[in-house]
């Protein structure tokens, strides 16, 4: 069995983050939310993964990922010259893939568990194409199955009227009959190949859909919140200790308290950490509160401030915030910085998309 990984995408609800990064970069308890996806297929056994990308990422995807040695597997980079939807992605695969089943995983959704009690249900049910749904309170978001008699007879990409509170995830099983689906539907009005449309060709013409549940949580990570939501979770699950991991410097000045990991070379100065928190390496908190769920990347120095259920990437400053900063989504090298020039005033650089809430 092999995999396919998307790495694509303009990510327009996370801008203007993603207007100097790839969306599948961002990270996740400190760690990019790719790599929980290619972590999850090499916990199932898979070792031959294709990477999608698209012209404009492709260079810091494969500089980011490498030859996927680090995870014991093997990546091949698949280009998708256009973003023309789901269905041409694995269109544009075919010759990777073969005649081998395989699973398709978007590289922007983290799910708790792994994958391999999909593998295993696909494999015992004989399905030509098994889905993994998740209930959801905004179907209309997502593709949405109509079931009955435990069935998939439909399958409708963001209906209006959705027939089902579950959502197709964006992991996918297939055999190969896949590929007669992928070249035989017509363009959405949108002018992409949906996958949802490949789903009910298979339906149709009389393949076997199969399906499962997830039980634990899965996160569409294509909103802000989605993100500081699927951190929530993550740091909860991933920090295992109740104990704090110290791997850099804490004065005697400092309360740690909680699920909390220090990277090495970070400093934390007269502050109070509760966490899940996790800090990264070469990052300096002085005389500060960081609160529960919140991720700092590294090289970042916060001082004077006060964080909480944020995510904080590298070499971001916060110097002498004096309103707490909560449920924020800071982007690279962004600051932070409190006027103390006359008259005072708030001064912004602010690219586009951005959001700015005061108090």
């Amino acid at each position: 069995m092999k995999a396919l990984i998307t790495s694509g995408g303009k990510g327009t609800r996370l801008r203007p983050i993603t207007h100097t990064s790839n969306k599948h970069l961002i990270p996740i308890a400190n760690k990019p939310m790719i790599h929980y996806a290619i972590e999850a297929v090499a916990g199932a056994g898979i070792q031959d993964i294709g990477i999608v990308y698209n012209p404009d990422t492709g260079d810091e995807i494969k500089d980011a990922l490498g030859n996927g040695g680090q995870w014991g597997v093997r990546l091949t980079y698949i280009l998708q010259e256009a973003p023309m939807g789901l269905a041409h992605v694995v269109k544009v695969s075919q010759d990777f893939i073969g005649g081998e089943p395989f699973v398709f995983y978007l590289g922007d959704n983290v799910v708790v568990g792994g994958i391999t009690r999909f593998i295993e249900d696909f494999k015992r049910e004989g399905s030509n194409c098994h889905l993994v749904l998740s209930k959801v309170h905004d179907p209309e978001r997502f593709g949405v199955p109509e079931i009955r008699d435990g069935k998939i007879v439909s399958v409708e990409e963001k209906p209006k009227k959705p027939k089902s509170q579950y959502a197709v995830t964006g992991i996918y099983i297939y055999d190969s009959s896949v590929f007669e689906a992928v070249n035989h539907i017509k363009p959405s009005a949108r002018g992409e190949l949906e996958i949802s449309d490949a789903h009910d060709y298979l339906i149709g013409h009389g393949y076997k859909v199969g399906y499962s549940e997830i039980t634990g949580w899965w996160k569409d990570t294509g909103k802000p919140e989605d993100l500081l939501e699927a951190n929530r979770l993550t740091l909860d699950r991933v920090i295992g200790d109740d104990e704090p991991v110290i791997n850099g410097d804490v004065d005697e000045d400092s309360d740690i308290a909680g699920k909390v990991i220090i990277g090495k070379g970070a400093k934390i100065i007269k502050s109070s950490i509760r966490g899940p928190v996790i800090i990264g390496e070469n990052t300096v908190i002085e005389n500060s509160y960081i609160g529960p769920f919140t991720s700092i990347y590294y090289g970042c120095h916060i001082k004077n401030s006060e964080v909480e259920y944020s995510i904080v990437l590298e070499k971001c400053r916060i110097i002498d915030a004096d309103v707490r900063i909560e449920r924020s989504l800071l982007g690279r090298e962004a600051e932070i910085v409190k006027c103390y020039s006359k008259p005072r005033t708030q001064k912004f650089i602010i690219g586009d998309q951005s959001i700015v809430e005061l108090v």
